[in-house]
Order: C-alpha cells, then sequence, then structure tokens
C-alpha cells in the first residue's frame, strides 16, 4: 500500500490528487501537505497538464469523499466499535489511538457543529473531526457543507503556498517550505475563525439588548 502511495504522489494527475486526498481524510496516514502544493507547483509550471482550480476541486472532493466514509462508519458502528479499532493493531499503523480520537471527539463536542468546519484546519484534528461528527449523528447535509467550506479553505491555502513558491524555490526544496509555513497558516485560519464567531455571538447578544433599551 505505502508503495502505492508513494507511487501516485509521483504521479499527480486529477485522480491520484482525489484518491490521496480521500485517503487523508480516512484513517490513512497520507497528509495534504505531501499532495496539495506539489500538485499547485506543478500547476504553475508552463504547459502544464494541470489547472490549480481543479486540483483545488479535486483535493475537496477527495476530502469531502474521504469524511464521508469516516462519517458513515461511525454512525453506523458506534461508539465501541470506533474506540476499539483505534486501539487495534491496524488502528495504530494507521497512526490512530484512543487518545486521538477522544480529542477530536471532545473538540467537536465543544464547538459544536461548527467544530467541523474549524476542525478541518487544525493539525492532528483535520482527519478525524469527521469520526464524532458521525458519532453525535449530525445531520448529513450540515456535516458535508461544513466539511467541504473547511476543506476547501485548507486546500487553497496549500494550492496558494505551492502555486506561489514555484516562482521562488526548486522543487527539492518545496517540502520543507510547505512544512515551514503550513502549520502557521492553519492556526492563523483558526484565529480569523474564532474571531468572525467570537464577533457574531457579540452582535446577536448585543442586538436584543439594543432593541429592549428602544
Amino acid at each position: 500500500m505505502s508503495s502505492f502511495i508513494t507511487w501516485c504522489i509521483e504521479h499527480l494527475n486529477y485522480w491520484t490528487i482525489t484518491f490521496l486526498m480521500m485517503l487523508e481524510s480516512t484513517v490513512i496516514p497520507v497528509p495534504s501537505e505531501l499532495v496539495v502544493p506539489p500538485a499547485a507547483y506543478r500547476a504553475a509550471a508552463e504547459g502544464s497538464d494541470l489547472n490549480v482550480i481543479l486540483v483545488v476541486l479535486c483535493a475537496t472532493l477527495g476530502a469531502d469523499l474521504g469524511a464521508l466514509i469516516n462519517y458513515t462508519a461511525a454512525r453506523f458502528l458506534g461508539r465501541p466499535i470506533i474506540y476499539a479499532f483505534a486501539n487495534s493493531t491496524f488502528g495504530h499503523l494507521c497512526l490512530l489511538n484512543e487518545e486521538k480520537v477522544r480529542k477530536a471527539e471532545s473538540y467537536f463536542n465543544d464547538h459544536g457543529a461548527v467544530g467541523t468546519l474549524i476542525g478541518r484546519l487544525v493539525p492532528g484534528i483535520r482527519h478525524l473531526i469527521s469520526l464524532p461528527a458521525g458519532l453525535a449523528k449530525m445531520r448529513l447535509s450540515h456535516f458535508i457543507f461544513y466539511t467541504t467550506v473547511g476543506a476547501g479553505i485548507w486546500n487553497i491555502i496549500l494550492a496558494a503556498m505551492g502555486y506561489a513558491l514555484a516562482s521562488v524555490v526548486p522543487e527539492d526544496q518545496l517540502m520543507e517550505k510547505v512544512t515551514a509555513y503550513s502549520h502557521e497558516l492553519g492556526y492563523a485560519m483558526i484565529a480569523l475563525f474564532l474571531g468572525l464567531v467570537a464577533y457574531l455571538i457579540y452582535k446577536g447578544v448585543k442586538k436584543p439588548k439594543t432593541s429592549k433599551q428602544s
């Protein structure tokens, strides 16, 4: 399996991008940083058969498909089986354990439905946030919407990074730069969304009080 994934990374096209990002959103350890920035980097080359917009769309479609697999499994199999899998040998091979699933579930419980969106931007939570959404039986339409928005934003960030770096660094230095920037950008997006949520809550609380006084 690992050799096949390596082959896909070395032969990026719209099909392999979708497939790898589907794996990334399940429990298979395929970081999106290994897929989207290199694809966007190659899309920036003159005469490339890749288009950066289609790279983002395929990556987001793949993320949705993988997230739906996790969501469906969690919704219909339930908490005991999901945690048993996390503690199994295969689960450990997928870099999964009970603590990571509990962390994702706690994050979802603390942030509610919007946690599915924000969680797509959080390193270590991104590929697991669909599990607690399934366990909580979150409405499917809401789940798909928040997953698509969150995954789309993250893929746009990664694609923009890869596309911009195409004119700055040689390909053999790309991953070093992506690794250096991706976590910081992810946390910056989280801060931005939390600030937006806080503002909307503030406006929602302030409006009734203003109406009451008037």
